[in-house]
């Protein structure tokens, strides 16, 4: 600061000294040489005192090897909090491992020999910030999302290091978010420095500027006495001129009195503004001002002040009543009913009116105003925590979780011990009565259940479900049960049917979908039947809302879950018969997509169950609905599929994320689908064995019939790795009839680890799956080399297949029924005969063309039709009708498929075709 105002008064008098030289000029020859002169011996005089920028910026600074490496750490501290501002996490990542790169060489070289090993305070806030920062970068899904590549790539990345990074600081990061206000140790060394060197540096250069000043006042200056001198020395006469010359001192006098201007202005502005800065620096440190936290909602937590002393206390609350005010029944329901109009308004703090309200209730037991009263405040306690977040979508904050289910538990504690007490959403404000019983109150019973179970929901959908965070929150789910249950008992003494069948249906939404290993042992009699279990109660609360509901969406949703939780626990048959009586299958595509995804869930667990019981059929008519689509996840609300050109917008996404299951209720989705594919491979493959040469074939499953192309297509298959390779080598080896081969590749250790390990029973999983496969795999033989045999010992299938004789006829027999195999049964000699009314496969082919011509004469008749439209109406003109043309139309049709099926490999059949052409 010195050398700046050295060199502002050097320019100063600079210019000063051209002005006077251009004065000079003007005059006579001897004046001017005297000039030149004067010039000659002044110069060297000022440039000893002259400052050039370059000699300020080209000063050394001698700085010890701390301060280098300290600058240097808050320099890329700096740098990257600007990088984390604007979010640019690959500059952030290259920045991060630069400053590990700085603080090593910083901490071998100066902390660990002047500090002693202790890490700089600055540094440890740095990390705190960063973990925090990053947490709450990777928590968030949705800007996740909407990340570029680089930048996603670069916050793993950053994550990654970041974690193994601060275990060596995990000590001091947690003594550091202990106290986190506390100021570090490298900026209260800066602030004490800089307080000295303002102390010191500032009352010298005010005297200083002010001794000039007041010289500048004076007639003759400093400046001009130094000149005067000058010329004496030099035995001049200029001064002697410029002293007598009146138009030259009263020039001097005015650019004097300019520089004296200048220089006061400059003065005041200086000091001013320092003693300003030293003043707030002084109030900051003396007076901290008051730190108001604000929660993430941008609403206040509280206040707190320092005061003398060096304490911390709360600011003053206000006061809830007077001290003289006498507190009784109509001072406090007036007291409520002002904290509750304020509920909704702007500007208010929803937290300080939950803290008034809890205040108000402590000064309501505290002057036993009877339970009315209390349960009345709990009831609008509870309502005001719910109230709390501004955003419906988000979750309620965890301490107010636990908050409002203290604040429940305790309200309906209140309620179980009163007999006398009713609370109904129907009840005005002016028809209540809190002060004796019986109690009638104003309240909302349902729709407190209700918000809970949908906040307790979101909850667990904000939450990692791979983390401790799932588990710890998944615990209150018993909380939230009990809850329930309570208000189940209040309401089955004093509720209405309506209101009993919303509990009802809230129990069974957390009920339906949990496997009870009691009810299979009670199935097997290891327990007795008078034990109760899940199903049971399920029985009871699915009928009553049976019964009594009169609206048709809680039906169908209970109707769904008594399925799925039938399902659930192998009660196949309870399970079919409940959901073909109910006929949901034709009206559900009418109802609201919750009930739609709870009924893709029950359909999903009814193929798993029917798969369970060997009923592969049934099992695949369940699911083809499902893996047909391709968007499993969507349906069963498990997830989103990438969005693919702009299918859903923004806020179509959010209201499908809204509508996810939570992670505990999954199905697990690759188990489902490989019991979708084993089925259709069970039941395509002798299909497709026993329609090879059928032109009409169809595909009974899609899906399976893709993955079975596509792996042909292959010139080059290894050995099967994932689920889906396994099932298509087992139907390679199911068509050539190599069962053996078919069965190790589906029931094998991996499969075992992935698929059939995850059911409840296994052992009898995989042996149902054994003689499925050696059953479809007996008939694909039989359907494939019939053609071959003129006949076979039963004997002989049973050995090759392994299956017992009663099997392979029972087997055999159906085939014969149904008329796939053109055989008969001799029985004495338990032989199975052939009968040679296969075609060949000239004949098959033969029959595929005919096939062909047949459908390609069909086609040009309806297109004749279309345009003729009364061709095929002979003989009888007087008919004008669409019916009597549509009757026509088919009868002739029915008689030309007739003709062509007895003449379609005789020229007669020809002759008749190209009659019937020329008749055309």
């Amino acid at each position: 600061m010195n050398n700046a105002k050295k060199y502002l008064f050097i320019l100063l008098f600079r210019k000063k000294k051209f002005n006077m030289s251009k004065f000079f000029a003007t005059g006579t020859d001897s004046e001017s040489e005297n000039s030149s002169e004067e010039e000659q011996v002044v110069r060297p005089q000022i440039a000893a005192f002259s400052f050039s920028d370059d000699e300020e910026d080209t000063k050394r600074v001698v700085r010890s090897a701390r301060e280098k490496r300290f600058e240097d750490l808050h320099n890329n501290i700096k740098q990257m909090r600007n990088h984390k501002k604007i979010r640019d996490l690959s500059s952030m990542l290259s920045s991060f491992e630069e400053l590990m790169r700085v603080y090593t060489k910083a901490y071998t070289t100066v902390i660990l020999k002047e500090e002693g090993g202790t890490h700089p305070r600055f540094y440890i806030r740095c990390l705190v910030e960063m973990e925090d920062f990053i947490h709450e970068v990777w928590e968030d899904r949705e800007s996740r999302k909407n990340m570029s590549k680089n930048n996603s790539k670069s916050l793993a990345n950053l994550r990654k290091k970041l974690r193994k990074y601060i275990k060596d600081f995990e000590e001091d990061m947690i003594k550091f978010r202990e106290n986190p206000d506390l100021p570090d140790e490298d900026e209260e060394k800066e602030e004490e420095e800089s307080e000295s060197d303002d102390d010191e540096d500032i009352p010298m250069t005010t005297t200083s500027f002010k001794k000039s000043s007041s010289e500048a006042s004076q007639p003759q200056s400093t400046f001009a006495k130094s000149s005067v001198h000058a010329d004496d020395d030099g035995g001049s006469d200029s001064s002697i001129d410029w002293g007598s010359d009146s138009e030259s001192s009263s020039s001097s006098t005015e650019e004097e009195g300019q520089y004296q201007s200048i220089r006061e202005r400059f003065l005041k502005r200086t000091t001013d503004k320092e003693e300003d800065e030293k003043k707030e620096r002084k109030k900051e440190r003396k007076e901290k001002p008051k730190k108001q936290r604000k929660d993430e909602n941008g609403e206040s937590e509280g206040e707190w002040e320092t005061v003398k002393g060096g304490a911390t206390v709360p600011s003053e609350k206000p006061k809830m009543f007077a001290k003289d005010a006498e507190i009784n029944m109509e001072a406090v329901l007036k007291k409520l009913t002002e904290i509750v109009a304020a509920r909704g308004k702007k500007r208010t703090d929803r937290r300080e009116q939950i803290e008034l309200l809890h205040e108000l209730q402590a000064i309501a037991e505290s002057h036993n105003l009877g339970l009315g009263v209390a349960v009345k405040i709990k009831l609008v306690t509870i309502s005001a925590i719910f109230d709390y977040n501004q955003k419906v979508s988000d979750p309620m904050k965890p301490e107010y979780w636990a908050k409002l289910l203290d604040r429940i538990m305790e309200c309906l504690s209140m309620i179980l011990s009163m007999n006398d007490i009713t609370i109904s959403d129907k009840i005005t404000e002016e028809d209540e009565i809190v002060d004796k019983p019986p109690y009638v109150i104003r309240g909302f019973i349902i729709t407190l259940v209700e918000r809970l179970d949908e906040e307790f929901t979101k909850l667990l959908k904000e939450c990692d479900p791979h983390s401790n965070e799932y588990v710890q929150r998944l615990k209150d789910e018993t909380r939230v049960v009990e809850i329930i249950d309570k208000v189940q008992t209040f309401l089955e003494k004093h509720g209405q049917e309506s209101e009993l069948c919303s509990v009802y249906m809230r129990k069974i939404e957390h009920l339906y979908y949990k496997f009870d290993p009691l009810i299979l042992k009670q199935k097997k009699g290891e327990i007795g039947k008078n034990e109760t279990t899940s199903s049971q109660i399920m029985n009871k609360l699915c009928k009553y809302i049976y019964h009594n509901d009169s609206t048709d969406r809680m039906r169908t949703r209970a109707i769904l879950s008594h399925v799925y939780h039938h399902a659930l626990h192998d009660n196949w048959f309870q399970a079919r018969d409940l959901i073909l009586m109910s006929h949901l299958q034709e009206s559900i595509q009418h109802s609201d997509p919750p009930t739609q995804i709870l009924y893709n869930r029950t359909m999903a667990h009814l193929g798993l169950c029917a798969f369970r019981q060997g009923n592969v059929k049934d099992a695949h008519n369940c699911l083809v609905d499902l893996m047909m689509t391709g968007k499993v996840k969507e349906l069963l609300a498990q997830g989103l599929l990438p969005q693919r050109q702009h299918e859903r917008s923004k806020e179509q996404e959010k209201i499908e994320k809204q509508r996810q299951m939570p992670f505990h209720m999954h199905i697990n989705l690759e188990l489902l689908e490989c019991v979708y594919l084993v089925a259709a491979m069970l039941i395509e493959i002798p299909y497709m064995a026993a329609h090879e040469f059928d032109a009409r074939r169809r595909m009974i499953s899609k899906t399976f019939y893709q993955q079975l192309r596509s792996s042909e297509r292959q010139s080059l298959v290894g050995p099967p790795e994932s689920m889906r390779e396994h099932i298509v080598a087992a139907s390679k080896a199911m068509r050539n009839g190599n069962w053996i081969a078919c069965i190790n590749y589906i029931v094998n250790d991996k499969m075992n680890a992935k698929v059939w390990d995850l059911f409840y029973e296994t052992a009898k999983v995989r042996e149902m799956l054994r003689r499925l496969i050696k059953e479809e795999s007996l008939r694909t033989y039989l359907f494939t080399y019939s053609n071959v045999y003129a006949s076979i010992s039963m004997h002989t299938l049973a050995e090759m297949f392994e299956l017992k004789k009663p099997v392979v006829h029972s087997i055999i027999s159906k085939m014969i029924i149904n008329e796939e195999l053109m055989a008969s049964l001799d029985d004495p000699t338990q032989t199975v005969v052939m009968h040679r009314s296969e075609p060949s496969r000239l004949q098959s082919l033969a029959l595929q063309l005919a096939d062909k011509v047949n459908n390609f004469v069909d086609s040009n008749e309806r297109i004749f039709e279309m345009k003729s439209g009364n061709f095929f109406q002979r003989g009888n003109t007087n008919q004008t009708g669409n019916s009597g043309n549509t009757l026509m139309g088919t009868n002739s049709q029915n008689i030309f498929r007739q003709s062509y099926n007895r003449q379609n490999t005789s020229s007669g059949g020809q002759d008749w075709g190209r009659q019937r052409n020329k008749a055309y």
